[in-house]
């Protein structure tokens, strides 16, 4: 007798919920803080996510090999089963308050944007900065999404007693290839309108430059008008990412390569031939370009500028 299609293997533990063409899979995760691997190029040693998967479904989202390890689509069917950890900031806090834990800088929503759709409905996050400002642990939002601006006041107030950054993800400023590699995040420009808008707010706000794609966004005058636009919205910061491409998304990636930019598939090969990361010396290269490019245009500068224009009547009136 045909037993049907196999069911994902998080299903075993997870409580299945669905919302519209989104299925939530309701998790209690045994731990939340995790290693950020050193392929990935971010410069974060620890990690907080309290999502698995992304509804913006980037092609290069390194998050699909975990969704393929639990069973779920990763390919075109990613951005539409999310893991949720319903219990993060509970079990954030037992870890924090552990006597082995070092007291390290933790960024959160590295393999998951931590203000996706999902967070609409869950709310997570409020609790997650709570705990983190209260364990008196340094931390650094990741998100695309304007979401973010929800919980300016919550992220304002833990600024209040420890270091609290927000980096908008904006590895490009060509939406018409926004549109094709990331099809469910805004407009490079409504990220960098976030930017903007959290550092008015008080709450600093910089800029991964992340994922820079060899060959498509990686020229001077791409990396320039990326650079400049950041400077503009009042970046305190430019960190540049070179795409990686570990298994999962290596082969969602590559096979969208293929049918769009075939004549790129080759040093695609040659630069990746290692393993997931970018050879070193084209890693190198896109760092120092952006190094440059930021000392021009004064990022970091700007967010001196931008704290003299601030009135302490005003800041008060914020926290």
């Amino acid at each position: 007798m045909d037993a049907g299609p196999a069911r994902p293997r998080i299903e075993r533990r997870a409580v299945r919920r669905s919302h519209g063409a989104t299925v939530f899979y309701e998790v209690q995760a045994r731990s939340v803080i995790e290693a950020v691997p050193r392929a990935t190029g971010l410069p974060y040693r620890w990690s907080v996510n309290p999502y698995r998967g992304c509804a913006a479904a980037c092609r290069y989202c390194p998050g699909r090999g975990s969704h393929r390890r639990l069973g779920l689509d990763a390919g075109p069917g990613y951005g539409e089963a999310i893991v949720v950890r319903v219990n993060a900031a509970r079990r954030l806090r037992a870890e924090l308050a552990r006597p082995s834990w070092p007291g390290d800088p933790v960024a959160v929503g590295v393999a998951g944007d931590c203000y996706q759709g999902a967070e609409e409905i869950y709310r997570l996050m409020p609790r997650v900065v709570a705990a983190l400002r209260d364990a008196g642990t340094p931390f650094t939002v990741v998100t695309k999404s304007p979401l973010v601006l929800r919980d300016v006041e919550v992220l304002a107030d833990a600024a209040r007693y420890v270091p609290v950054r927000v980096m908008v993800s904006v590895g490009f400023v060509d939406d018409r290839l926004r549109r094709m590699v990331e099809p469910g995040a805004v407009s490079p420009q409504k990220r960098l309108e976030v930017c903007a808008a959290l550092n008015e707010a008080g709450v600093p706000c910089g800029v991964l430059l992340a994922p820079v794609l060899p060959c498509l966004t990686d020229s001077f005058d791409q990396l320039q008008a990326a650079v400049r636009r950041a400077a503009e919205a009042g970046a305190v910061e430019v960190t540049p990412v070179v795409l990686t491409l570990p298994p999962g998304a290596r082969e969602w990636y590559l096979a969208w390569l293929a049918e769009e930019h075939p004549g790129l598939v080759r040093r695609y090969g040659e630069l990746y031939a290692a393993g997931p990361a970018a050879a070193a010396g084209y890693r190198e290269r896109i760092v120092a370009e952006v190094g440059r490019l930021a000392e021009v245009y004064g990022v970091g500068r700007s967010a001196r500028r931008w704290r003299r224009r601030r009135s302490p009547a005003r800041q008060l009136a914020l926290l």
